[in-house]
């Protein structure tokens, strides 16, 4: 939750350098090799014997769905800040707890079911308040929102498929199956030879980016082997609030970024009960005997 909470600054500060499909490309092939390395070495690559036609359709699924999520958020974020994406991407955990609970049959308590209801408000407080600044801000940011909104929705199925895999494969092995497939469907849409023009600082925030992917998407998948769908999700919709505070801290501390969420009261509002939401739905599961 934490890097993911830092993720679009360094995203912004590289958009205004590369399209967004080179970075998602550069992102998965860093992302692959790293693992891809690293399983080597311990001689623990995955088995492709006895993959069966099920189970690379279901890797298939989860590749798409990822590389759609990485690459509609990147488009979002362009359109809108990282206080914005990062609220609205909440309807990403949101739609895994619901699928969680429609697919796995996990069970939801009756605090659970309130936090859910008021994570699912504070989303709509905030959207409208956002738009409702005029006609302009509406202009500029309705795409974005959208792109953001399909983003989550995006994510919600890959991290299904991904809690459905773990049934066969290790969370790590998912994971380089993934980014392999992503980098390959990527590399037709990137320009590689853009690499080279990139400056020290942002050739360097890529190259946290790439981290990123390998180290908060890994934590995710070996989330999903020990706690339900229902709960990972709960806890990653506080992640809003880590932007929030990164963007204060960067505005302080460089102010030429100009990270600050300029939000009405109706947006504070909704992203405070986004947070309430999540952490009611989060502390509210019933522990099992």
């Amino acid at each position: 939750m934490s890097l993911w909470a830092v993720l679009p600054f360094a995203l912004q500060r590289v958009l205004t350098a590369l399209d967004a499909f080179t970075i998602t490309w550069a992102r998965f092939v860093a992302s692959a090799l790293v693992l891809g390395s690293v399983l080597a070495a311990r001689r623990d690559l995955p088995p492709l014997r006895g993959l069966g036609a099920g189970r690379a359709a279901l890797l298939a699924v989860a590749t798409l769905f990822l590389a759609a999520n990485y690459a509609a958020f990147l488009f979002g974020l362009y359109w809108t800040s990282a206080a914005d994406a990062q609220v609205l991407i909440q309807l990403g955990p949101i739609l895994l707890s619901l699928g969680g609970i429609a697919v796995f049959r996990e069970q939801f308590a009756r605090l659970q079911w309130i936090g859910l209801a008021v994570l699912i408000a504070g989303v709509a407080v905030f959207v409208a308040a956002r738009l409702g600044g005029g006609p302009v801000a509406a202009r500029d940011l309705a795409p974005g929102m959208a792109m953001i909104a399909f983003a989550a929705a995006t994510w919600a199925i890959y991290g299904l498929t991904q809690k459905q895999l773990l049934h066969s494969f290790r969370s790590i092995h998912v994971l380089l199956f993934v980014y392999a497939g992503c980098a390959i469907a990527f590399t037709p849409l990137a320009s590689p030879a853009s690499l080279a023009q990139l400056d020290p600082a942002r050739a360097a925030l890529l190259a946290f980016c790439a981290l990123n992917t390998v180290v908060g998407y890994g934590a995710f998948a070996e989330s999903l082997a020990h706690w339900e769908a229902s709960r990972v999700g709960a806890v990653l919709a506080l992640t809003p609030l880590g932007t929030l505070a990164c963007a204060t801290a960067l505005d302080a501390i460089a102010p030429a970024w100009a990270t600050a969420p300029h939000l009405s009261p109706g947006g504070w509002i909704g992203a405070l009960l986004v947070v309430s939401g999540s952490l009611a739905a989060s502390l509210g599961a019933e522990r099992p005997s």
